[in-house]
């Protein structure tokens, strides 16, 4: 852990005084698995003790780091399987994903575009490489949030947004030093265009080597930032690639200084603090709802996809 600090023990010039956020755990990147047989990824948060509390309304992140597929002719990834109660964020930044789930909703998305899939009472979805993409093959980088849903909404239909890179706003940050995607939430001002539930900011953020960046954040939020490329000093601690950090929630404002050109995905949010009890691809409020989550998918009422 680090003591909260203030701008000027940083050395920063700008906001003097602004509380710096407590660094609760850095945490390097944890062994490679697959999922299916289309996504080599690291699942972050399974081996932090008290993850649900400190990571608040995020329930997993899997990231993929970029990998180098060969072609096929029979496409990779994940067959039909359900969900209930929390939505799946999948950001892609190389590679092309297509997706089908029992709403009737599908798509691709690839380098840029988001997928934000609210499952809420229940849905059947597949997610697979775009056969085009996949007969030539290439590099793949993304990675798959899932975020709780609050207790209210658990049982709301479920639904799909669509975000194309073009929806996604980018700041640019002053004399050159890098830019920043707003997904979700605002920064500077500018309005990312999902649609959340609970109060969250996902921001893709790029720093030129040398570039710095201060990012208020509320202190009712819970907030955690992944390291995906370069490497750099968050709040006075030295971070490297893959690194993710987990920030106490007790201060005001993070501040990034890269060391080499970097990109960071920062995610932070308002925690539910709701009981949550989660059986693989289940989350819900107590084990009574886990079991009707059961009862519910295996007679049919999360409709039907075929694999």
């Amino acid at each position: 852990m680090t003591d909260t600090t203030t701008m000027e023990r940083s050395g920063a010039s700008t906001a003097p005084g602004a509380r710096l956020r407590r660094i609760e755990g850095i945490y390097g990147a944890p062994a490679l698995h697959w999922v299916g047989d289309g996504f080599r990824v690291a699942g972050y948060f399974e081996g932090i003790q008290g993850a649900a509390k400190k990571l608040d309304p995020f329930l997993l992140l899997d990231y993929h780091p970029t990998y180098q597929y060969p072609p096929t002719e029979q496409p990779r990834g994940v067959g039909v399987h359900p969900h209930r109660g929390f939505e799946t964020v999948t950001i892609s930044w190389q590679g092309n994903v297509a997706h089908h789930d029992s709403t009737g909703a599908g798509g691709v998305i690839g380098p840029g575009d988001v997928q934000w899939m609210t499952a809420a009472s229940g849905i059947l979805h597949k997610e697979y490489h775009e056969a085009s993409w996949a007969k030539r093959g290439g590099p793949f980088h993304m990675a798959q949030l899932w975020v709780n849903l609050p207790a209210k909404h658990e049982m709301d239909a479920p639904h799909y947004q669509p975000i194309t890179a073009a929806q996604i706003a980018v700041v640019a940050l002053p004399e050159g030093q890098g830019s920043v995607r707003v997904i979700a939430g605002s920064f500077q001002g500018v309005q990312g265009p999902a649609k959340t539930y609970t109060p969250v900011d996902l921001f893709d953020i790029r720093l030129n080597a040398g570039g710095k960046l201060l990012i208020p954040i509320p202190e009712q939020q819970n907030a955690a930032l992944l390291a995906m490329k370069g490497s750099l000093r968050i709040n006075g601690a030295e971070v490297a690639m893959n690194d993710l950090v987990i920030f106490e929630r007790e201060g005001e404002a993070l501040y990034l200084e890269a060391r080499a050109d970097a990109q960071l995905l920062l995610m932070s949010g308002v925690p539910l603090e709701e009981p949550m009890v989660q059986y693989g691809p289940f989350v819900m409020n107590t084990q009574q709802e886990i079991r009707q989550a059961f009862t519910d998918f295996n007679s049919g009422k999360f409709g039907h996809l075929e694999d």
